[in-house]
């Protein structure tokens, strides 16, 4: 057993090491993350998790993920199932349920529309009308934020995540920092962190504010994390390593999501314009503890997920 001397002489070495070669101290931090478990975003998935869940959850096992984040359905925030059996569901599959997505307010169709950059942007958020028909009957953190807190600790949930939320106006960016302090603290009462996922539009300019900002800025770190959609962030013009600069260990949850090079579309991780490997070198400063996988409207939903992995465990390899 390293005796204290030792021990210090050995971290003292690398502080040293730190200060003259700060990019030993990057590989370090890759390393770290490429020491945690694979997660997927279940949403990737589409239907399967309607027509066979239990199934579905023992293909990605056996693919090598084992962590999972679910996301909202036509059959409710968990899949027709409750947290505790959807939980005992996940577990059976060999793998945990980390963290789970729920909608902030409802939206209208109009405001999700505000949220489109291109006209494939439009055109994927008009196949997504079913979807945000069915989100507005769901419970939300605006009206329903101690529910949803409750059933994220009965899941045995470490994260409740907003998955969105209307951020066009100043209004709405001020009633969505009024949600998500009254559903952290609610969260943290239940041994739950809450956090926020972004889309592209928390960077447009808004009233004179970026959205991005202003709930950060008008949060409490404590209360409110930040699970950060690594594509969605590089299509806004956004460097993700500035983003964990600015509000350093704030992000302990990602969306590792690729863009196409020519549409911009989400595309499988590794086949695309997002520099991960530079990404997940800066992981500790961002906070980072679980990241997963996600490909919205994924064609062909597990062989995307397998080459997704595949091309995460030969990077970090």
């Amino acid at each position: 057993m390293i005796n204290r001397r030792k021990f210090l002489q050995h971290t003292g070495k690398l502080g040293v090491a730190g200060l003259l070669f700060p990019q030993l101290t990057d590989a370090a931090g890759f390393f770290s993350a490429a020491a945690r478990p694979i997660g997927l975003q279940l949403y990737t998935l589409g239907k399967l998790m309607i027509t066979d869940p239990k199934g579905t959850l023992q293909q990605l096992a056996g693919i090598g993920y084992r962590e999972v984040e679910s996301a909202g359905s036509e059959k409710g925030n968990y899949y027709g199932f409750t947290p505790k059996e959807f939980a005992a569901m996940v577990k059976d599959a060999g793998m945990h349920w980390r963290s789970a997505h729920v909608g902030g307010a409802p939206f209208s169709m109009a405001q999700a529309l505000r949220m489109a950059k291109t006209a494939d942007d439009s055109a994927r958020i008009q196949k997504m009308a079913g979807q945000i028909g069915s989100m507005a009957k769901r419970p939300n953190l605006k009206d329903n934020y101690q529910q949803l807190a409750d059933e994220a600790a009965e899941g045995g949930l470490s994260y409740l995540v907003c998955s969105s939320i209307p951020v066009n106006t100043l209004d709405e960016i001020k009633t969505a920092v009024d949600v998500f302090s009254r559903a952290g603290a609610a969260c943290k009462k239940n041994g739950v962190q809450f956090a926020y996922h972004n889309h592209t539009t928390e960077f447009d300019e808004v009233e004179g504010h970026r959205p991005f900002d202003y709930i950060l800025g008008n949060t409490d770190k404590d209360l409110v994390k930040m699970e950060l959609d690594l594509a969605w962030a590089t299509k806004a013009k956004q460097d993700p390593v500035a983003l964990f600069k600015l509000h350093p260990g704030r992000y302990p949850l990602w969306h590792v999501k690729d863009l196409n090079k020519t549409t911009l579309q989400p595309a499988e991780v590794g086949s695309g314009i997002v520099d991960f490997k530079r990404i997940f070198a800066d992981a500790k400063e961002s906070g980072m503890k679980y990241f997963f996988v996600e490909q919205d409207q994924a064609p062909q939903p597990i062989q995307n997920v397998t080459n997704s992995y595949n091309y995460l465990k030969t990077m970090f390899a």
